[in-house]
């Protein structure tokens, strides 16, 4: 998800921190190269110029190019003002009385009747009971495909062939929910490959006379800025309440979703990430923004985490940790754990500092490149699961490179990442919520001075060497000792 974006901004970025020193002469140069990113990516040209001049005006000032880091000052900037541009966003459904009725509409080809079947099962796992209802008469198919979706997921589907009135079949579909106990109804209603002012009468009409609460649209990402004309149209039509932007998880180079809430005013509650009927994220433009910029996103891991993993796998897992114990073995789990997450490159941009484990999987097949990964640690003999980067030496690289059929060098980019990722696994373990997150904030704040760097082992003492305040204070005392003694000499 916008791959090419997060490329460019942060080729943007090292250009800014490659320089001796920042004036205001060669930040502008950099905020040049940021806003060329933005302008590859298919954001809107008036919104590109807005933003750029709130980003300048802070990033050329006195406090920011003095600063101690003003490269990481920039990204400060621009990840407020791209989450500002993006939100704010209230993901309520506003679910209210017996029945709460939300209406879904878009043109043909933007996965309306998939992202309905999408919403009702993220309804349903939230405790309420939704009714699918197939209003979209135009399309043949349209009402199988929505029955199909509906058993898939366990939720009922009303559906009327007899009728091509699509309010009377919206109507019917709203008394027919309080009948079976249904709390949330979703209107799939009907679709044009193009809008047209018979598409937009029949959506006011049903909009009139059954008074939904939530009107939502859904729009293909991949179509970029047509997707903002789009929704710009249906929410002169309509007075939407929020956008639905489906394949994020394909090429999309990301414009649509910066642009559509500052051309409309109407933000994108959510997002289809995938094919399957739970590829269907809350859109959290902070997390977002965070994304764009390389820094990951922890918070949405962990909620996809609490949903799809074996928790008492992860609860053995904590209580290793909590020992100190976290091998090559356990990184094998975690690894086959991540897999239920979803594609492994779209799990590992939501880590932060992992930049370096996904670009050795990208350019090829990402589960070819997991095997890969997983493969490497079985050629390992126990011992060097354990200890890898005490025991792994020049001739067990070639050997294990040999049983894995890969090269070397793999090997040691495994080890490295592993050895930064045992000691923050390590130092996580056993800590409260909210002191792992300062933990992670402080990853994200690394990853902002080396995005596409890799999770290294913070260095600690060891005992054997000195810091130089330690050193100093040793000069100091053996000082007073000399004196001393010399004083004594005297004093004799």
């Amino acid at each position: 998800m916008f791959e090419s974006l997060q490329d460019s901004l942060q080729s943007a970025i090292r250009a800014v921190r490659g320089r001796g020193k920042l004036t205001e002469a060669n930040m502008r140069e950099g905020l040049k190269l940021v806003e060329e990113a933005l302008l590859n990516a298919d954001v809107s040209f008036s919104v590109v110029r807005d933003f750029m001049a709130k980003v300048t005006e802070q990033a050329v000032g006195e406090k920011v190019l003095s600063a101690l880091d003003p490269t990481q000052q920039l990204v400060g900037i621009v990840g407020q003002e791209l989450t500002q541009l993006m939100g704010p966003v209230d993901h309520s459904l506003h679910i209210r009385g017996d029945v709460t009725t939300v209406m879904m509409c878009g043109l043909q080809g933007s996965g309306k009747t998939t992202t309905c079947g999408k919403l009702a099962l993220m309804i349903k796992r939230k405790g309420r009971t939704p009714l699918l209802v197939a209003a979209d008469l135009q399309r043949p198919a349209a009402i199988d495909q929505l029955r199909v979706l509906g058993e898939q997921i366990g939720v009922p589907v009303y559906s009327d062939r007899d009728t091509q009135d699509p309010v009377k079949v919206c109507r019917d579909a709203q008394k027919k929910a309080r009948e079976i106990g249904a709390n949330v109804v979703i209107l799939d209603t009907a679709g044009r490959l193009h809008i047209d002012d018979e598409l937009m009468t029949q959506l006011r009409r049903v909009d009139e006379r059954c008074q939904p609460e939530q009107v939502y649209l859904v729009v293909d990402g991949m179509t970029g800025q047509d997707a903002v004309n789009s929704a710009k149209a249906f929410n002169e039509a309509l007075e939407l309440d929020g956008v639905i932007m489906t394949k994020l998880d394909g090429d999309a180079r990301g414009g649509a979703a910066l642009s559509v809430k500052a051309v409309t005013g109407v933000p994108i509650k959510f997002i289809g990430t995938g094919e399957h009927t739970d590829a269907l994220e809350e859109f959290h433009p902070d997390r977002m923004a965070q994304r764009i910029l390389g820094m990951g996103d922890i918070l949405t891991l962990v909620e996809q985490a609490q949903d799809k993993l074996d928790q008492d796998e992860m609860a053995r897992q904590e209580e290793r940790m909590k020992a100190g114990e976290f091998t090559l073995d356990d990184f094998r789990k975690q690894l086959l754990q991540v897999r239920r997450l979803g594609p492994l490159q779209k799990v590992m941009g939501l880590i932060p500092g992992m930049g370096a484990l996904k670009d050795m999987m990208s350019g090829g097949d990402a589960e070819k490149d997991f095997s890969r990964l997983v493969s490497i640690i079985d050629s390992m003999t126990p011992e060097e699961r354990r200890n890898p980067t005490r025991v792994i030496d020049q001739s067990r690289r070639r050997r294990i490179a040999s049983g894995a059929g890969v090269q070397p060098n793999e090997i040691n980019d495994l080890v490295k990442q592993f050895d930064g990722m045992a000691s923050m696994m390590k130092q996580m373990a056993g800590k409260g919520m909210r002191e792992r997150m300062q933990m992670v904030k402080q990853i994200q704040q690394g990853a902002l001075a080396d995005p596409a760097g890799m999770l290294t082992k913070s260095k600690v003492g060891t005992g054997k060497r000195l810091s130089a305040g330690e050193k100093q204070n040793k000069r100091r005392r053996l000082e007073q000792e000399r004196r001393k003694q010399r004083r004594n000499q005297k004093g004799n």
